[in-house]
C-alpha cells in the first residue's frame, strides 16, 4: 500500500482545504513530520485512517471531526488517492454533519458520503465504482487484508506501547501482546473448553443422581428384601458407583423371585380351602330352603280351608251366570227393539207438531207433500229470471266501481304529472350536491393527511424539546464529570512521578542489579511519602477518565441526534402550538366527515332520480290506459240496463205482486219437507211397534226353555263377559293353589328335609367370606410380589441402560477435563503451566524478538539482541513471555528493563518495525509501502540517532517511505523531506517541503 495524496477539508484544527502530496514528500523514502503541540499532526494519520476505514483511531466519535473553525457552508470533508494491490483508487468520505439549508434558514443533516473511484491505466480516467459505506468498507479490508486496529498498529507504529512493553512484567507483556494480536479467541477457547468441561461434569453427576434416584425406586420396589441387606449408600460422581448399584440389583431382584415363589404356594392353598367352604354354603341353603318350602306349604294348606266357603259360593253363581248366557240374545233384542221404538215414537210426534192443519196418517201426509212440490215446479222460471237480474245489477255495481275508481286514478295521476317538473330539478339539485360533496371530501382528505403529519411532528417537537434539555443537562454534567476525571488523573500521575523512586525501590529484591544504576547492594531505598500513588491507582484513575470521556461523547452524539430530530420537526410546523394544530385537525375530520356523508348520498339519489322516471312513464301510460277504459265502461253499462228492464217486467207477470219468486219457491219448499217428514216419522213408529211385541214374545219362551220362571230372574242372574271370566279366573286360581299344596307336601326332598334339624346358611357364609378374605390376601401378597419382580427387572434394565449411555459420556469428560487443565495451565502434562492464551502469545513474541532483533542489531552495531524465553522471570508473572536482551560486548544476557532510555527506544522501534513484519505477515502478506513512527528520537545521542536512521533508510528498499512524527530539533537538519503542521489562532495549515526544496534550498 502506498499512499499519494491526501486531501482534507474542515477536519480537526484544519480550516480551510489542506493537501498533501505523499509522492513528493517520499521521494526521499524517510520524510518527516513535526509541528507545535496541538497543532494536528496527529490529525493527519487521522484522516488517513478516516478516508480507508470510515473511522478514527482510538474512541473519537465521528461527529467531533469537524472543525470548530470552518464556516457554515463548508463541508467536511476527506480525500486520499493511493495505490494498494496493484490498483490506484480515490477515497472520498464525509462525516454526518450540519450544513444549512439550500432554501429558507435553519440547518439540516448532511449524512454521511462514501465514493470510490479507480484509475484505468489504458485511458488515464477515474471510474466510481460504489457510494455503498459497506461495499467500500469491505473493498479495502480484503485489498489491504488488516481491520481497522491492526492497521493502526502497523502503518501507525504505536511505538510509545513498546516503550512500555519492554520494561512490563510478564503479565502487562501479556495484556498488551493481547490487544496487539486480538488473542481473545483463544481466551474464548479456555472458557469455551471450561464451560464445556463443566456442562459434561454436570451431565455426569446428573446421569449418578439418577442411577442413586433407581438405586432408591428398587428399594422401595424390593419391600422385605430391601431391609434384608440395604443397597449401598453412594454419591455422584463416586468411582464403581454403576457397579454397585449394579450388584444389589441383581440380589434384590433373586431375593424378590424367592418372595414370589412362597406368594405362590400360599395362594393355591387359599384357593382349595375357598372351594370347601363353597360346598358346605351351597349344601346348607339347599337343605334351609327345602325346609322353608315344607312350611310354606303347611300355611298355604291353613289358608285354602279358611277359604272353601266362598270357593263354594263362587261355584253356584258362575253355574246360575252359564244359564244366563243362553237367555242374552233375546234379552238384547227385546232392549234393542225398545229403543228404536221410543225414539221413532218421539220422532213422530215432533214431526206432527210442526204441521199447520193438525196429525194425520203417514199416506195422508205424503199426497200433501206431492201438491206443494207441483207448486214448486210452476214457480222455476220466476225464479231463473229474478237470479239473472241479481247478476246483472252485480254487474252493473262493479262496472259503475271501476269507473269511480279510473276517474280518481286519472285526477291522481294529472295531480302528480303537474309537479313533475319541480320533483325532477329537486331530483337533479340533489345528484349536483353529492358531486360536489364529494369533490370536497377529496381535498379535505388530502388536508386532514397534512394536518395529521404536522400534528404528530408538534407532538414530536414538544417532546423533543423535552428530550433537548434533558440531553443538554446530561451533557454537561458528563463535561464536568470528564473534566474532573482528567484532572483526577492528571493529578495522581503527576503525584506518581514524583514518588516514582520509592515505586522503583518497592521491586527492588536483594541480589538483583537495580533497573536504575545495575547495583545489586541496595544501602537507603527510598520510602513512599504522604499520598503516595501507585501504578494502579494512576491506570484506574486514567480508566475512569476515558470512560467519562467516552461518556461525554455519547452524551454529545445523543444531543447532536435530538437537535437534528428537533430541527427536522420545527421544520414541518413552525411555532405553531399543538393546541392549534389539534383544532384545526378537529376541524378538518369533522368537515371532512360531513362531506364524505353528503358524498355518500350520490347512489341513493341517482337511484331515487331513476325511480322517479319509471313513476312518471308509469303514470302517464295509466292516464291513457284510464281514458279509453272508460269509453268501454259505458257501452258496457248501456247494455245491461236494456236487459235489466226485460227481465223485471218478465217477472211481475209471473209472480203477481206476491213479493220475489225466491221468498215463495222458500216457504212451498219449507213446507213439503215437512209433510214429507212427518210421512217418514209415522211409518218409522209403526214399525218399531210391531218389532217390539215379536221380541218380547221370543224373550218369554229363551227364559223357560233356560230354566228360570220369569224374565226378571234370567235377566238379575246375568253377568256381563268380564264378570263371568273372573269368577271363573277365581275358582281356577283355588283349584291351582290347592293342587301345589299337596304336591309340595308330598314330595320326598321336602318330607326328608324337615325330618333333619334346621340349617345355619349364615355361619357357613361367613366361614366362606372369611376363606374368600384369605384368597384375597393371598393373591394380593401373589401379585405384589410379581409386581416387585416386574419392577425390579424394569428399574435394573434402567439402570443398566444408563450405566451404557454414561461409559461413553464419562469418557468424554475425562478427555474435557485432560484438555482443559492442559490449556489452563493446571495439568502436569503442561510442563512451563502455559495457558493456550500465553503459549499462543509467547509464539507471536518469539517471531516479533525474532524480527525486532535483525534490526536491532544494526542500530546497536551489533551489540544487542533480544531472545524470547519461556522461563518465569524473577519467579513472578507468567510462564512464555519472557524477553531477554543479549549483550555481545559482555557476553552476557539481561533483563530489558535494565536498557538506558536511548537504548530502549530503538529496542522498542525494533520490536515495532518486527511487529509490523509479523502482523503483515499473518494478514496475507500485503506489502505496506507507507509507514509512520511515532515519537522516541530526542532520548538518542547522536550516533545512535544515525544508526537509527540508517535503519529506517534501509526501510526505502523496494521504494518504501518511512514518515516520522517527532519534535526533536535535530531531525530537521537529518530529514531533508518535511511536513510540517503550523497551528494558529484560526485553524492549522500545513507546510511541504520534498528533498529537491531542500538541495536546492541548502
Amino acid at each position: 500500500m502506498r499512499l499519494h495524496r491526501l486531501q482534507v477539508t474542515a477536519f480537526g484544527p484544519y480550516r480551510r482545504t489542506e493537501e498533501i502530496d505523499f509522492d513528493e514528500l517520499s521521494s526521499g523514502g524517510i520524510f518527516l513530520l513535526h509541528g507545535a503541540t496541538g497543532a494536528g499532526k496527529t490529525s493527519v494519520l487521522d484522516a488517513v485512517c478516516f478516508a480507508l476505514y470510515g473511522e478514527v483511531p482510538g474512541v473519537r466519535p465521528r461527529n467531533r471531526l469537524r472543525s470548530d473553525h470552518a464556516t457554515p457552508d463548508q463541508l467536511t470533508e476527506v480525500v486520499l488517492e493511493l495505490t494498494v494491490g496493484g490498483r490506484r483508487l480515490e477515497l472520498t468520505r464525509r462525516p454526518e454533519q450540519e450544513r444549512p439549508k439550500r432554501r429558507g434558514t435553519g440547518t439540516t443533516v448532511e449524512k454521511h458520503f462514501s465514493a470510490l473511484r479507480e484509475l484505468s491505466p489504458s485511458t488515464g480516467e477515474w471510474t466510481a465504482l460504489s457510494r455503498s459505506h459497506q461495499e467500500i468498507g469491505e473493498e479495502i479490508r480484503q485489498l489491504l487484508g488488516m481491520s481497522r486496529e491492526q492497521f493502526c498498529q502497523v502503518v501507525l507504529l504505536p511505538q510509545g506501547q513498546f516503550a512500555t512493553f519492554l520494561r512490563a512484567d510478564a503479565t502487562e507483556r501479556g495484556k498488551l501482546l493481547g490487544r496487539l494480536f486480538g488473542t481473545d479467541r483463544f481466551v474464548g477457547a479456555e472458557r469455551w473448553l471450561f464451560e464445556r468441561r463443566g456442562a459434561v461434569e454436570d451431565r455426569v453427576r446428573a446421569q449418578d443422581q439418577r442411577l442413586i434416584a433407581l438405586a432408591h425406586q428398587m428399594r422401595q420396589a424390593a419391600g422385605r428384601a430391601a431391609a434384608e441387606q440395604p443397597p449401598p449408600e453412594t454419591a455422584p460422581g463416586e468411582p464403581g458407583l454403576a457397579e454397585r448399584v449394579l450388584g444389589w440389583a441383581a440380589f434384590a431382584r433373586t431375593a424378590a423371585r424367592e418372595h414370589a415363589d412362597v406368594a405362590e404356594l400360599a395362594l393355591s392353598a387359599a384357593e382349595s380351602a375357598l372351594k370347601e367352604a363353597e360346598s358346605d354354603l351351597e349344601a346348607a341353603r339347599e337343605t334351609a330352603e327345602l325346609q322353608q318350602r315344607y312350611t310354606d306349604a303347611q300355611a298355604r294348606s291353613a289358608q285354602l280351608a279358611a277359604e272353601r266357603t266362598r270357593y263354594e259360593a263362587d261355584t253356584e253363581r258362575w253355574e246360575r251366570a252359564s244359564a244366563a248366557q243362553q237367555v242374552t240374545p233375546a234379552l238384547d233384542a227385546r232392549d234393542t227393539a225398545r229403543r228404536e221404538h221410543d225414539v221413532a215414537e218421539a220422532a213422530r210426534q215432533r214431526t206432527a207438531a210442526a204441521l199447520p192443519d193438525g196429525p194425520a196418517d203417514a199416506d195422508q201426509l205424503a199426497q200433501r207433500a206431492g201438491r206443494l212440490r207441483e207448486d214448486l215446479g210452476r214457480l222455476d222460471a220466476a225464479r231463473r229470471a229474478e237470479n239473472r237480474v241479481n247478476e246483472l245489477v252485480a254487474v252493473r255495481d262493479g262496472l259503475d266501481r271501476e269507473a269511480a275508481a279510473d276517474e280518481q286514478a286519472e285526477r291522481d295521476t294529472a295531480a302528480w304529472l303537474a309537479d313533475w317538473d319541480q320533483v325532477r330539478a329537486a331530483h337533479q339539485r340533489r345528484i349536483d350536491t353529492a358531486h360536489q360533496a364529494g369533490q370536497r371530501a377529496v381535498q379535505l382528505a388530502g388536508q386532514l393527511d397534512a394536518a395529521r403529519t404536522g400534528l404528530a411532528a408538534a407532538r414530536r417537537r414538544d417532546e423533543l424539546i423535552d428530550l433537548e434539555r434533558a440531553a443538554d443537562e446530561r451533557l454537561l454534567r458528563a463535561r464536568e464529570t470528564a473534566a474532573a476525571a482528567r484532572e483526577r488523573w492528571l493529578e495522581l500521575k503527576e503525584r506518581r512521578l514524583r514518588g516514582i523512586a520509592a515505586e522503583l525501590a518497592g521491586e527492588l529484591a536483594d541480589g538483583e542489579p537495580c533497573p536504575v544504576c545495575g547495583s545489586v547492594a541496595h544501602p537507603a531505598p527510598a520510602e513512599p511519602g504522604t499520598g503516595h500513588v501507585d501504578r494502579d491507582t494512576e491506570e484506574r484513575a486514567q480508566a475512569d477518565s476515558l470512560r467519562a470521556d467516552e461518556t461525554r461523547g455519547a452524551a454529545e452524539i445523543e444531543l447532536h441526534t435530538v437537535r437534528e430530530r428537533l430541527a427536522a420537526a420545527r421544520e414541518t410546523v413552525a411555532d405553531r402550538s399543538v393546541a392549534e394544530l389539534a383544532a384545526r385537525l378537529a376541524e378538518l375530520a369533522d368537515a371532512h366527515d360531513e362531506a364524505a356523508r353528503a358524498a355518500a348520498d350520490v347512489h341513493p339519489a341517482r337511484e331515487a332520480w331513476e325511480l322517479a322516471e319509471r313513476e312518471h312513464q308509469r303514470r302517464v301510460d295509466a292516464q291513457q290506459r284510464a281514458s279509453a277504459r272508460a269509453a268501454d265502461l259505458l257501452a258496457r253499462r248501456e247494455t245491461l240496463d236494456a236487459e235489466l228492464a226485460a227481465l223485471r217486467e218478465q217477472l211481475t207477470g209471473l209472480l203477481d205482486g206476491e213479493g220475489s219468486a225466491a221468498e215463495h219457491a222458500s216457504r212451498l219448499e219449507r213446507l213439503a219437507a215437512a209433510y214429507t217428514a212427518a210421512a217418514d216419522a209415522a211409518k218409522a213408529a209403526s214399525g218399531t211397534a210391531e218389532r217390539l211385541a215379536q221380541a218380547e214374545t221370543r224373550l218369554t219362551a229363551a227364559a223357560r226353555g233356560a230354566g228360570f220362571d220369569t224374565v226378571s230372574q234370567a235377566a238379575d242372574a246375568r253377568l256381563d263377559a268380564a264378570g263371568l271370566r273372573a269368577l271363573r279366573e277365581r275358582i281356577e286360581e283355588h283349584q291351582a293353589r290347592q293342587a301345589a299344596v299337596t304336591r309340595e307336601l308330598a314330595d320326598p326332598e321336602v318330607l326328608a328335609a324337615a325330618a333333619l334339624s334346621p340349617a345355619d346358611p349364615r355361619r357357613r357364609r361367613a366361614e366362606f367370606d372369611a376363606a374368600g378374605d384369605r384368597l384375597r390376601d393371598a393373591f394380593a401378597a401373589r401379585q405384589a410380589a410379581r409386581s416387585r419382580c416386574a419392577e425390579l427387572d424394569r428399574l435394573s434394565a434402567e439402570a443398566e441402560r444408563q450405566t451404557a449411555e454414561l461409559a461413553p459420556l464419562r469418557e468424554e469428560y475425562t478427555r474435557l477435563r485432560r484438555l482443559a487443565e492442559l490449556v489452563s495451565g493446571s495439568s502436569t502434562e503442561n510442563q512451563y503451566r502455559m495457558r493456550l492464551e500465553s503459549y499462543v502469545l509467547a509464539a507471536r513474541l518469539e517471531q516479533v524478538a525474532n524480527a525486532a532483533s535483525l534490526r536491532l542489531r544494526r542500530m546497536s552495531s551489533g551489540r544487542y539482541t533480544l531472545v524470547h524465553t519461556d522461563a518465569r522471570i524473577s519467579g513472578r508473572g507468567r510462564w512464555g513471555l519472557g524477553l531477554r536482551v543479549v549483550d555481545a560486548w559482555t557476553g552476557t544476557e539481561r533483563d530489558t528493563t535494565t536498557l538506558s532510555g536511548g537504548e530502549t527506544f530503538f529496542a522498542s522501534l525494533a520490536l515495532a518495525l518486527g511487529l509490523a513484519d509479523v502482523v503483515t505477515e499473518e494478514a496475507g502478506g500485503v506489502r505496506l509501502d507507507t509507514l509512520f513512527i511515532d515519537e522516541g528520537f530526542g532520548s538518542l545521542d547522536e550516533q545512535t540517532l544515525d544508526e537509527v536512521l540508517d535503519v529506517l533508510d534501509g526501510l526505502r528498499e523496494r521504494d518504501r517511505a518511512v514518515g516520522i512524527v517527532s519534535h526533536v530539533a535535530d531531525l530537521r537538519q537529518r530529514i531533508p523531506a518535511q511536513l510540517e503542521v503550523v497551528k494558529g489562532r484560526y485553524g492549522s495549515v500545513v507546510r511541504q517541503r520534498s528533498s529537491a526544496e531542500a538541495r536546492v534550498g541548502g
